[in-house]
Formats: structure tokens, C-alpha cells, sequence
């Protein structure tokens, strides 16, 4: 049996291109219209709160604009804004996302510029913010975000990255064209080393999840809502220099650790919590961008989910679970 998150998978190829040839030239009008602009905020939940760690992280390589990250619930309840020229950048699959949406009408009662990300026309954060980008990725139904995770990214990395400018910018904005090819063939050629991957730790429970730099967003991703929603499995998200803080008392033998690697600065820890990880006899999962693409580093989030989505997929499957379905999500209003 195939669930609807499989075919989701494999269209996230074509989704990147639409996205890329359709919105392009509007996010770069979007970049050059904010830039210069005081300070911004990246603002979304879930799957789409993690695409904004990954961006703010990336970006920060290169400069020091100002950037916050929120959630939407912070953002509207715990955030005194009393800067103007300010922009707010909404990420939402669905556009209604309840808690994103309410940061948009935050912002715009105190005079912030707003920008939403969503892949539904008709939904009210495209209708209502100043200005909007629209993935092209058709109807998503799997909860954990595959194709829409992937193009908000994409997007996120275009705006930033436009407004950035500089000769290394232009490098990961040249690579970034290159991204849907890479994982066209990354789809194929990682799904059966992940089945098996998958089967052999289908009967843990807890996993958790490191990564450093723009990969902390991915970790974050991995945890929240592709093992504890889609697997339903137990899971917790830390930055790789946070590992000796709290994870090393609980690292022990046959414990799953997930680390991602991209060769970042950041992953000189991570290597260190591998080697430690492994003299205690942790399971340790090493996703290492190396063995996927050589490609700008700081893209690793397009190429590393890839494989960790068929892990995903498969861990799901062997414990009879739809990784796309939910048990409370949409049930449950507070």
C-alpha cells in the first residue's frame, strides 16, 4: 500500500521547478523592496516554523541582517513591537493556519509590511498581507509537509539570500536552480537504503534528532512533525553544541541518535557527539551531505531531507501508520 505522502514525495521535483519559474522574478521585486528595512521577522508553525530556523541560520553565514523567528502563538502574545520599518514573512501550507494568521493581523494593525508564503490561493493570508508568494505545489493532504516544506524553503532562501547580494549569495542562488534536479535523482536512488534503514528501527520509540547551522531547522522538522506525527514516535530536536547539555547523560547504549552533517563549522560538534555516541554504543543515524551532493553546504536542509523522508516513510509503514494522517491535529482548539 501507498500512501498519499509517497506520490507527494515524488512530485516535489516538479513543484521547485513550477515555483522557481512562476515566482522568481516577483521574489526578487519582494527582496529589493524590503531590503534596507530595519528588521524582520520569519513567523510559522510546525513544519513551516522549521523552514524559518533553517533560512535565519543560513543566512546568517553571510550577514547580519537583523532576523527574529517566531511562532505564530509568540509572536501575537509576547512580542512588543515598536518598530515600523519592520517586514513580517508568514510561512502556512494552508494559508489558515489559525496562530500565523493572527500574527499577520498583529502586524499589520502596527503598521508592519507583511509577506505570506502559502501554497492555497483563496486562503486568508494570501487575500489579507500586502504581499504574497505562492508555491506551485497542488494539493498537499500529508500532514508533515513534504513538497510545501521543500518550496517555502526554496522561497525563503530566494528573498534572503536576494536581499543579501553578495558573490557568495549569487553562488547559492545559482545552486539553488539546481536543486530540483539533484533531488530527482536523490528520490530514486535513496529509497530502498532507507526501507531497510527504516525496518531495522521500526520498533524504537524515541529518537533524538542534532543538527548545526541551517540543519538545526531540519532537525527541528525531523522531531516535531515527521517522528512525533507522522511516525508517532518520540522525539527531540537540539543544536549539535548543545549535545553536551543535557543529551550526553541520557546518550547511552542502544539509545537512536539522528545526526545531520554538512561539514559546517558547527559539525566539528557534531563529529565529536558521533565519536562519543558511538564509544557508548548509542544507535547513532548519520545523514552527511557528502554522500548526497557537493553542491553549496549551506543548502544541505534541500538535500538531507530526501533521504530522512523515506526513513520516515518506511519507519511509519512498518508500524502500520499513514505518515500523511493525524490523530488530533484539526480536532483539538485551544
Amino acid at each position: 500500500m501507498k500512501y498519499d505522502m509517497y506520490n507527494e514525495v515524488l512530485e516535489q521535483p516538479k513543484s521547485l521547478k513550477k515555483t522557481l519559474n512562476e515566482e522568481e522574478s516577483h521574489m526578487k521585486e519582494i527582496a529589493e523592496k524590503i531590503n534596507g528595512m530595519d528588521r524582520i521577522y520569519l513567523v510559522g508553525c510546525g513544519s513551516s516554523l522549521s523552514t524559518c530556523y533553517s533560512a535565519r541560520d543560513a543566512i546568517g553565514f553571510l550577514s547580519d541582517m537583523n532576523i527574529e523567528v517566531h511562532t505564530g502563538y509568540e509572536f501575537v502574545h509576547h512580542k512588543n513591537l515598536q518598530k515600523s520599518n519592520s517586514v513580517l514573512i508568514l510561512t502556512s501550507q494552508s494559508g489558515e493556519t489559525a496562530d500565523t494568521l493572527a500574527a499577520l493581523r498583529k502586524a499589520q494593525e502596527n503598521g508592519i509590511y507583511t509577506i505570506s508564503i502559502t501554497n492555497e490561493p483563496e486562503s486568508s493570508m494570501n487575500k489579507e498581507s500586502d504581499d504574497s508568494v505562492l508555491t506551485r505545489c497542488g494539493r498537499e493532504t500529508a500532514i508533515l509537509g513534504t513538497k510545501t516544506y521543500m518550496t517555502q524553503l526554496l522561497c525563503l532562501y530566494e528573498i534572503l539570500f536576494s536581499i543579501e547580494g553578495s558573490a557568495e549569495a549569487e553562488k547559492i542562488l545559482n545552486d539553488l536552480k539546481q536543486i530540483p534536479s539533484i533531488i530527482e535523482e536523490l528520490i530514486k536512488s535513496t529509497e530502498e537504503e532507507n526501507r531497510i534503514l527504516a525496518k531495522k528501527y521500526k520498533d524504537e520509540d524515541i529518537f533524538y534528532c542534532m543538527g548545526s547551522g541551517p540543519n538545526f531547522g531540519l532537525a527541528y522538522k525531523v522531531a516535531m512533525t515527521m517522528l512525533m506525527e507522522g511516525a508517532l514516535k518520540h522525539a527531540c530536536p537540539l543544536y549539535s553544541g548543545e549535545f553536551r547539555h543535557g543529551l550526553i547523560e541520557r546518550a547511552e547504549k542502544n539509545v537512536p541518535i539522528i545526526f545531520l552533517d554538512a561539514g559546517f563549522p558547527g559539525d566539528e560538534l557534531t563529529s565529536k557527539s558521533i565519536e562519543f555516541s558511538n564509544e557508548i554504543g548509542a544507535k547513532t543515524i548519520t545523514f552527511n551531505m557528502n554522500d548526497y551532493s557537493n553542491i553549496h553546504p549551506l543548502l544541505a536542509p534541500f538535500i538531507l531531507i530526501i533521504p530522512i523522508e523515506w526513513f520516515i516513510y518506511y519507519l511509519s509503514h512498518y508500524n502500520g501508520e499513514d505518515p500523511g494522517s493525524t490523530r488530533h491535529i484539526g480536532k483539538v482548539r485551544y
